[in-house]
Formats: structure tokens, C-alpha cells, sequence
């Protein structure tokens, strides 16, 4: 078969979760599968040398002016010259004028629960984007494939899709992502981005499902609770949002708590979760929240949600918190702070647990589907 893939931002050098899932998935492909032909369509862009042409692997690189341009009218035009036998479109929405079988992966629809444009302007448009798209790919897509029981289920309600076309192929930890990094490595990384020796990691966003402002809620409450709080660390976020948090709640003296590396490059991620002491991620919503996996294959506890896909994907390897009250976020932090016996034991179920993902198993089901497609 000539099976077409498409990844449209498999190249920014800023991949969010979906591209990230993607590459792994297709770096799996190509160790996995040489009989069938790939086609790999995305849009160029820095980061090119991420993903190598193989002998059964070729990548079009599709050029356009826009988001909507590069999938509604490009993406089209470079399916009909290429003539694939079905496409895979990985990131939840794909082209709705091009004839070829679809298979799409629908990581999820919380844009169509709630848009409430708390978001950047960015964000919005993309939710309104997907809210159009969405519900008119899922009818033309011969099969879907999501990434939790919980997502699934959504799925199938919000969209009244027979049970039949959803399935799930959960997502993995790439091999980067261990407990087996020299303590020399991980310190050395410390010094590079001036981080402090124990610290508790929260990745920043400013997507409202992140719960951001309750998150340092929280942190706030711990610092004032304790003589010697552990400082957090956020990635990739403006740090006169904090500033304007602590302002609010008056506490502005607990900047000192408080420190921006900036972004990480996802390279170096597995010692970013190495060097942490814990890691917070009480999102209010996931599809199913693959950096629990990465810190827990990393040996580092887990704070996350009991809401959504989280407790699935935990599996009882991490602390459970209800996302919309800061207070048990803070307690929370309290207990792995306090109680070693418990740290300890996280860590221990944190790396059997994440054990349990991998690209070769989840690549293994999504070729199970592509013979589906087979003339």
C-alpha cells in the first residue's frame, strides 16, 4: 500500500503534544514496517532534520500561506498528485474536499464542549477552527482512532458515532524518557539553565485547561505554609504573569520562589524531569496527558488530576488532586514533601507504570488498522 501520513507542524521547532505523538509514531513505522510505501505531508519549516527520508519513507513538504490554506486547499492538491491509497491525518482535523479513505486520530473535542476565549488570540482561532472541521471530518473518516477509554467515550456521546468507528490506540514514552541518567549529566543540565538543586516543575501554559492561576494558587499557599518551601519551576512561560498573580494576592515577595528557564528543547525534557523533585500537572481536562508518563519513566512523582483521562492513565502511580480546588493541590505537594515513604513508592509504581507505554506496541495496532485499508 502507498499510505499517506499527514503531520502538517511536524517541523516547527516548537511541537506540541500532537507532533510530538506523531513523530514518535512514525519513527516506530519506519523500524517496524518495510513492506508498505509512506508518504509523509508537512508543511516546512526549522525543524527539518527531526524526521529522516527513509528507503520506504519520502517526505512531501507541502507549502501554504496558512493553517486552513496549507490543510483545506494544499493538502488536497498534494494527495491527488501523489495518489496514496488512504490518509492518516494525525492532529484532528484534515482536508474535508479530497476523495481519498480517511483515518484520522481525534485526540479530542474539548473544543466543542466549551470556548470561552480565555485563550490567546491564537488558541480562539484554532478552537473555532476545529469546532467547524471537526464534526465534518468525523463523517467522512471511515475510522477514527483516539487515545483514552475516557476520550472514546466522549467521543461517542458528543458526536453520536457508532461505537464501531472508535478506537482506541493509546499513546507511549519515547526511550529518552528514564531513570538510568548519571547524576553528573543531570546536575551539568542544572547548571547550564541555573536551576535550583531540588525543585518542583509545572509546565506553563496559558491554555485555561492547564489550570495555570490555580496551580499557583497553590504554590502560593505552600510558600506561606513552610520555612523553607521548594521553588518551582515553569517552563516556557511569561514571567510577569506570575508577577501579576502574586500582586493579586499580595504575597509579590514570593517571586524569589519562583524560576523561568524559558523553553526547554524537547531533547533535553528527559533531564528537565530527571533533575525535578516532583512534577504538577492538575490539568482541568486531558485527552489523556503523556508528560505523567515522561516524568514517571524519569523516576519522578506525580501530582495530576482526578478528572478526565488522568486517573486512567496514572493507574494508581500518582497522587490524585480535584483540579478546581487549589487546596488539594497544595496538599498534595505537602504529602510528597513530607511523606518519604510515599515519595518513594511513586517513584518505584511511576516507572513500572510508564513502562507499560510503548511506540512499538501502539505502532503495532495503528498498522493492525492500516491492513483494514487494503484493496
Amino acid at each position: 500500500m502507498r499510505i499517506g501520513i499527514e503531520v502538517q507542524r511536524l517541523f516547527r521547532p516548537k511541537k506540541h503534544g500532537m507532533e510530538v505523538v506523531a513523530l514518535e509514531l512514525i519513527r516506530q513505522l519506519q523500524k517496524t514496517d518495510i513492506i508498505n510505501e509512506y508518504i509523509i505531508f508537512a508543511k516546512e519549516d526549522e525543524d527539518i532534520s527531526c524526521l529522516s527520508e527513509t528507503e520506504n519513507f519520502r517526505i512531501e513538504k507541502v507549502p501554504a500561506y496558512s493553517y486552513a490554506d496549507w490543510e483545506q486547499i494544499q493538502l488536497p492538491k498534494a494527495i491527488k498528485k501523489v495518489k496514496v491509497d488512504f490518509l492518516h491525518s494525525t492532529c484532528n482535523t484534515s482536508a474535508l474536499r479530497q476523495s481519498t479513505p480517511l483515518l484520522l486520530t481525534l485526540h479530542d473535542i474539548i473544543y466543542l464542549e466549551k470556548i470561552d476565549f480565555k485563550g490567546t488570540a491564537y488558541q480562539n482561532f484554532g478552537n473555532l477552527y476545529r469546532r467547524f472541521v471537526v464534526p465534518r471530518v468525523v463523517q467522512k473518516s471511515d475510522s477514527i482512532i483516539t487515545v483514552s477509554h475516557f476520550e472514546r467515550n466522549t467521543i461517542l456521546e458528543g458526536l453520536q458515532l457508532p461505537e464501531e468507528k472508535v478506537e482506541v490506540i493509546y499513546n507511549a514514552v519515547s526511550e529518552a524518557f528514564h531513570d538510568r541518567y548519571p547524576a553528573e549529566e543531570v546536575q551539568a543540565f542544572k547548571e547550564k539553565h541555573k536551576l535550583p538543586e531540588k525543585y518542583i516543575l509545572f509546565l506553563g501554559n496559558t491554555a485555561p485547561k492547564k489550570n495555570t492561576p490555580n496551580v499557583l494558587t497553590a504554590f502560593i499557599e505552600y510558600c506561606l505554609s513552610v520555612k523553607d518551601a521548594v521553588p518551582m519551576v515553569i517552563l516556557d512561560y511569561d514571567k510577569e504573569h506570575v508577577v501579576e498573580a502574586l500582586a493579586k494576592s499580595g504575597q509579590s515577595q514570593l517571586i524569589s520562589n519562583f524560576v523561568f528557564p524559558g523553553y526547554i528543547p524537547s531533547h533535553e525534557m528527559p533531564l528537565m524531569y530527571s533533575g525535578a523533585y516532583l512534577f504538577l500537572y492538575p490539568s482541568l481536562r486531558e485527552s489523556f496527558g503523556l508528560p505523567i508518563l515522561e516524568a514517571m519513566a524519569c523516576g519522578t512523582p506525580v501530582i495530576t488530576s482526578n478528572t478526565s483521562s488522568m486517573p486512567e492513565v496514572a493507574g494508581g502511580a500518582a497522587v490524585l488532586v480535584d483540579p478546581f480546588k487549589h487546596q488539594e493541590i497544595t496538599e498534595g505537594i505537602h504529602q510528597l514533601v513530607s511523606d518519604q515513604d510515599l515519595y518513594s513508592k511513586l517513584v518505584e509504581k511511576g516507572i513500572k507504570r510508564a513502562s507499560e507505554f510503548t511506540w512499538e506496541a501502539s505502532a503495532k495496532s495503528i498498522l493492525s488498522i492500516y491492513d483494514r485499508f487494503k484493496k
